[in-house]
């Protein structure tokens, strides 16, 4: 019988930036295809984003090398402007994302439901790699 209750992991980062700054690239697909990947040997050639309540996204995430790539899609469940996002992948897992202005830095913390194919452990190294990859793309994007 599957569990009720599905794990939690939360990753989170803090990155020198306005929380203007860090919504924007978080949500715009243009920089989104620049940042989303865990290591160089992945890319987003392709992201749509629709924020709004009831809105869809889907990103094409590709190895390099041509050699597996997915979609990673849902639907926004919440969007509060430069607060929170709340969404429901297309497997059904829920994924929450908090921005908390920290006065010219930018708290970003992402909880998220834990699939049953990959350990917890692989699961938060991913997301936390992706998460650390936004930091650097955002930070050196923001003019000083």
């Amino acid at each position: 019988m599957e569990s009720i209750f599905k794990v939690k992991i939360t990753v989170q980062t803090t990155v020198v930036a306005s929380i203007e700054k860090a919504w924007e690239i978080w949500n715009t697909p243009e920089h989104i295809t620049k940042w989303n990947s865990a290591s160089d040997d992945w890319h987003t050639p392709k992201a749509e984003n629709d924020l709004k309540v009831g809105g869809n996204f889907s990103y094409r995430m590709e190895a390099r090398d041509g050699s597996f790539g997915f979609d990673f899609s849902g639907t926004y469940d919440q969007v509060k402007l430069m607060e929170a996002i709340s969404y429901t992948l297309g497997d059904g897992r829920k994924v929450e994302v908090y921005f908390v202005d920290k006065g010219g830095e930018t708290e970003v913390t992402e909880v998220f439901e834990a699939e049953d194919v990959n350990t917890i452990e692989m699961q938060r190294f991913g997301w936390q790699a992706i998460l650390d990859n936004y930091k650097k793309y955002v930070e050196a994007s923001v003019v000083l």
